[in-house]
């Protein structure tokens, strides 16, 4: 057998083979993946920002303004202390509800 002869063959075999795996790869992209991850505070209509002198601060989302406030203070104190500001500086800068 030639070499050419072998090739010939050898494409007769493949392509079925590709098309057939690209059909099947094609049926199950259509297929609609459900959310891993859920947001976070779905439906909060409230949020607070507290900063520190120096660091980083924190953005909360809650339900009321008061839980705003109190989970950006306590995400203000945590990021200030990790970033190298003073936690007991943290205070709200901006709260607001829709």
């Amino acid at each position: 057998m030639t070499r050419s002869a072998t090739l010939s063959r050898l494409s007769w075999w493949l392509a079925p083979v590709l098309l057939g795996s690209l059909a099947l790869s094609a049926g199950c992209s259509s297929k609609h993946t459900a959310t891993r991850y859920a947001t976070a505070n779905v439906g909060s209509s409230c949020f607070a920002k507290a900063v520190p002198t120096s660091g980083e601060g924190g953005l909360a989302f809650g339900d009321t303004l008061s839980m705003a406030r109190k989970k950006s203070m306590d995400s203000c104190i945590r990021y200030a202390g990790r970033s190298g500001g003073e936690p007991r500086t943290c205070q709200v800068v901006m709260a607001k509800c829709k």
